[in-house]
C-alpha cells in the first residue's frame, strides 16, 4: 500500500530548497556588499561566514563605519534566520519521512491484521505477480510474503499489504494470520522451498487449501504429500498450452512468421516457457534420427512441430518420424529442460537455440 502523502513529501522538500535558496542568495548579496566597500573578495567571503554561523571570530577589518556596522547586523539577522530556515525545513523533511513509514507500517499491520478469508502468496516474483495482478482484480484479499527488499518494494507500490521474511518460518506464516486464511499460494521459484513452506503451512493450519508451484514434474508428488491440495506446473501447462496453439488451423502460418512467433513468445516469456528453433545440419547426428531416440522422457521441453526445407510443417509429429537435413524442430520449453542430444546441437555455433530470450 503506498505510504505518504506524497504532497506532503513534495512540500517539505520544497521548504528546503527554498531555504536553501534563500541562504546562497544572502551571502552573495552579503559578500558583495564588502567588496563594495573595499575589501577584497576573500575577505568579504570569510566575514560573510564567521558572521553568518556564528563562529566567533573578530573582524576581518575594523568596522569604522555606522553604515557597514548597519550591514553587518542585517547579514547576522539574515543570515541566521535563513541558517535556522534550512535546518528546520530539514529536521521537517526527515522527520517527515520516519513519522509517515511509521504510520504507514501501522497501517499496513492493522490491514493485515484485519483479514480473514485472505489468500496469502508466498513469493512475489514473476508468477506471484501475475497472481496478485488477477486476485486483486477479482476483489480477493491477499497479503504477499518474500525476502527480496525490491519485490516488497514493487508489491507495497502497488498497494498490496506485504510482510518481509521467510514464508518456510512458522512466524512469518503467523503473522499473515494463516489461521484465518482461505488459501495459501506458495509459488516461489525454488521447488524445494515450496516444499517446505507448505510443510510449515499444512502445520499450522490443517484445514487451508494450500496451491503449490512446481518446476519439475517430479516435484508434483512431493508437494501433495507435504500437505498441498493441488499442485500447478506452469512450465508442463505452458507447453501444452503451446501445442493446443501450434495444432490450431491458423498454425502453418503462425510458425512461418517471424513476427507471430515473437509475438507469441513475449507472452510466453511471463510464465517462463519459450518456443525455440533447432536446425538439424545436414552432417549433424540428428540426420536419420527418429524423434523417438531423443528420449524427451523426464523434460519439460516437447517437439511441438517439424518444418521441413521445403516449408511445410508437420504439427505433433509421431515418434517414428525421421528427420532429414535441413529439418527444423520446434520446440516448447527452455533450454535448460532440452535433452542432452539437442543441446548438444542447439549448443553448437552454427545452429544455436533460437527462442524467447534471443528473440
Amino acid at each position: 500500500m503506498p505510504l505518504a502523502d506524497e504532497p506532503s513529501t513534495r512540500s517539505a522538500l520544497g521548504h528546503v530548497i527554498r531555504g536553501v535558496t534563500l541562504l546562497a542568495i544572502i551571502v552573495s548579496l552579503s559578500i558583495a556588499g564588502y567588496v563594495a566597500a573595499g575589501w577584497s573578495l576573500l575577505d568579504a567571503a570569510y566575514m560573510v561566514v564567521i558572521t553568518i554561523f556564528g563562529v566567533g571570530y573578530g573582524e576581518v577589518r575594523t568596522l569604522n563605519h555606522p553604515g557597514l556596522k548597519l550591514f553587518t547586523m542585517v547579514v547576522v539577522i539574515a543570515g541566521c534566520s535563513a541558517g535556522l530556515w534550512v535546518i528546520g525545513s530539514l529536521v521537517e523533511f526527515m522527520a517527515d519521512g520516519k513519522i509517515r513509514e511509521a504510520l504507514g507500517k501501522r497501517r499496513m499491520n492493522q490491514q493485515i491484521d484485519e483479514l480473514k478469508g485472505h489468500a496469502i502468496v508466498c513469493g512475489f516474483g514473476r508468477v506471484g505477480q501475475i497472481l496478485c495482478r488477477d486476485l486483486a482484480k477479482a476483489g480477493m484479499p491477499l497479503v504477499v510474503i518474500d525476502t527480496d527488499p525490491q519485490r516488497l518494494a514493487m508489491a507495497e507500490s502497488l498497494g498490496y499489504p506485504m510482510i518481509a521474511g521467510d514464508a518456510a518460518e512458522d512466524r512469518t506464516l503467523i503473522a499473515a494470520h494463516i489461521d484465518t486464511a482461505r488459501v495459501v499460494a506458495v509459488v516461489l521459484p525454488d521447488d524445494a522451498a515450496n516444499v517446505f513452506v507448505t510443510l510449515s503451512a499444512r502445520e499450522l493450519n490443517g484445514s487451508v487449501e494450500i496451491i503449490a508451484r512446481g518446476e519439475r514434474p517430479d516435484t508434483e508428488p512431493k508437494l501433495l504429500r507435504s500437505g498441498a491440495n493441488r499442485v500447478v506446473l506452469p512450465a508442463a501447462a505452458g507447453a501444452s498450452r503451446i501445442a493446443r496453439m501450434i495444432v490450431a488451423p491458423s498454425a502453418e502460418s503462425l510458425l512461418a512468421d517471424a513476427a507471430s512467433l515473437h509475438a507469441m513468445n513475449q507472452q510466453l516469456h511471463e510464465i517462463g516457457m519459450e518456443i525455440g528453433e533447432i536446425a538439424v545440419p545436414s552432417d549433424g547426428e540428428l540426420v536419420g534420427a527418429r524423434l523417438a531416440d531423443l528420449d524427451m522422457r523426464g523434460t519439460l521441453a516437447v517437439i511441438v512441430a517439424i518444418r521441413r526445407p521445403d516449408g511445410e510443417i508437420r504439427r505433433t509429429p509421431h515418434a517414428s518420424t525421421v528427420l532429414e537435413p535441413g529439418d527444423t524442430l520446434i520446440v516448447a520449453g527452455r533450454y535448460e529442460d532440452l535433452p542432452r542430444t539437442l543441446k548438444r546441437v542447439a549448443a553448437a555455433p552454427a545452429v544455436s537455440w533460437r527462442g524467447a530470450s534471443k528473440a
